[in-house]
């Protein structure tokens, strides 16, 4: 009779409930830790590495993700407005220009052009 398969095994858990015991999870084998350079990672994650490789520890990494993306947010913002200023002043500038030329008198026609032999002379 040693030709047969070994019944079942039953377990008794502490709660009471009876299981087969091959029907067991497998054993917790811990943490699979994968050692990687701080010059691998990618980009966007090199200072939360290199802040929890220092053990500055979790509010420098969630410092780092929160406002890292707010300060690109904010700089692109900055220029966006710095941009938008000079546009308007150029704008102004030209429309300036333009109804100081069209309205002036002969003596300011002929300040114009006495500026612009002047810089002719100084280029050549």
């Amino acid at each position: 009779m040693n030709h047969l398969p070994e019944p079942a095994r039953v377990v008794r858990l502490p709660d009471g409930t009876h299981v087969y015991a091959d029907q067991f999870p497998d054993t917790y084998a811990g943490p699979q830790v994968v050692h990687q350079h701080i010059h691998q990672a990618p980009p966007d994650r090199t200072v939360q590495r290199i802040a929890l490789g220092s053990g500055v520890g979790a509010g420098a990494v969630a410092a780092g993700v929160y406002f890292g993306p707010l300060l690109v947010g904010a700089l692109t913002a900055i220029a966006a407005n710095i941009a938008f200023l000079a546009f308007l002043a150029l704008v102004l500038g030209w429309g300036v220009h333009t109804v100081v030329k069209s309205i002036g008198s002969p003596e300011a026609g002929a300040a114009v052009k006495n500026v612009a032999k002047a810089r002719r002379n100084r280029r050549g």
